[in-house]
């Protein structure tokens, strides 16, 4: 067998080359996807050739394999109904470097091993357990949709960064796998994180990309305030939410963050680093707010991806937040939902005051089904 390198975003033809790779998956093939974190190889987890060949490659014995997924929708055939804290997990840390170790009960094995045509000893460990993964890579995710099955990835090479690029695994991997997809070097050196899932609560059986501070961050509650240039109207919004969500907590404005709750504010078209403006640090102020320390961002993927609710200033904000990630429809909206605030830049301080107080009121309305008060 010879192994064939192509190298996807300069092959000509994508989908094609995804298709192909999907088929040579359900044909029992073996084929080398890259993730964010390493290139792994993969089988299609119901195919027993496959299995065999991954477990010899790998000299992985009998030891569970990690399925990856394509989204976490598939995750309830392996698991069953997730409880709320683990779909929240899910829809926080997934798709990203983190695989999320569940234990899952006889009955329910036996179904998903049933169903999806799996060896259980395959995927789930003598205790019940199933590790699984929703890569953050475009080549990994296309392929395992387009395979329409569980996919198993192992690492393809050492864990030690070896398995970063193509040129240092391909030597190894010829004749021995079928496909290699070269997306170029792997956007992080570090590991995925592990975690065990409990019923309410998670503990990180191995730090790798996201540690213990960047969990909590993630699993917060998080508002976002978007409007242009994020020195006037969003972060007046950040700072009047902060003080409305600490009121509603009872607890200091420094202090929502440890209660599980964040709220950020960005630029549609932002430079970053730019104050807010003198009349907007002080209408907040008379309102309890503080923007004394604020500096601009631009409206990044990361912050919508981080979102549970974004507020746009205007329909068009709200647009540019779909420009960007069109999945965010279900959590994007104007704040205020009968007409767009408009930009008080230039006003005088009496404008600035009265844009705070209708903020308020809007912003008082929106985040009260968010944070129930205590």
């Amino acid at each position: 067998m010879t192994t064939s390198v192509v190298e996807i975003f300069s092959a000509g033809d994508y989908p094609t080359q995804i298709h192909r790779s999907a088929g040579v998956l359900r044909d029992g093939g073996l084929v080398v996807l890259p993730t964010e974190t390493v290139y792994g190889v993969a089988a299609m987890a119901s195919h027993p050739d496959a299995i065999r060949k991954l477990r010899a490659l790998r000299n992985a014995g009998e030891q569970p394999l990690t399925i990856h997924l394509a989204d976490s929708s598939a995750a309830i055939d392996l698991v069953g109904e997730p409880t709320p804290f683990a779909k929240r997990l899910m829809k926080k840390l997934w798709p990203g470097p983190v695989g999320l170790t569940f234990s899952v009960d006889p009955s329910q094995r036996a179904r998903a091993a049933g169903k999806l045509e799996l060896r259980e000893a395959d995927v789930f460990d003598a205790s019940g357990n199933i590790t699984l993964r929703c890569p953050h890579h475009t080549v990994a995710i296309d392929v395992i949709r387009a395979v329409a099955a569980p996919v198993v990835l192992a690492v393809a090479g050492t864990d030690g960064g070896g398995a970063r690029e193509v040129s240092k695994i391909a030597p190894a991997l010829e004749g021995k796998v079928d496909l290699i997809l070269d997306a170029g070097p792997t956007p992080f050196a570090k590991p995925s994180t592990l975690i065990q899932v409990g019923p309410d609560g998670y503990k990180i059986v191995r730090e790798g990309i996201y540690d213990q501070r960047i969990i909590e961050r993630l699993m917060r509650t998080t508002v976002l305030f978007v409007c242009s240039g994020n020195t006037c109207r969003s972060p007046m919004a950040e700072a009047i939410a902060r003080k409305v969500i600490a009121d509603r907590l009872k607890v200091p404005q420094d202090e929502i963050e440890s209660s599980g709750y964040s709220v950020l504010s960005a630029g549609a078209s932002a430079f970053p680093g730019g104050r807010a403006t003198p009349e907007a640090v002080d209408a907040v102020r008379k309102l309890g707010g503080d923007l004394s320390k604020h500096r601009s961002k631009p409206l990044m993927p990361e912050l919508i991806n981080q979102a549970d609710l974004i507020l746009t200033m205007s329909n068009a904000h709200r647009q540019a937040v779909l420009a960007i990630n069109p999945a965010a429809a279900s959590k994007v909206s104007t704040l205020d939902p009968n007409s767009d605030i408009e930009d008080p830049i230039g006003g005088d301080r009496s404008l600035y005051e009265e844009l705070a107080g209708t903020l308020q009121g809007l912003i008082s309305t929106r985040v009260s089904d968010l944070v129930p008060s205590r």
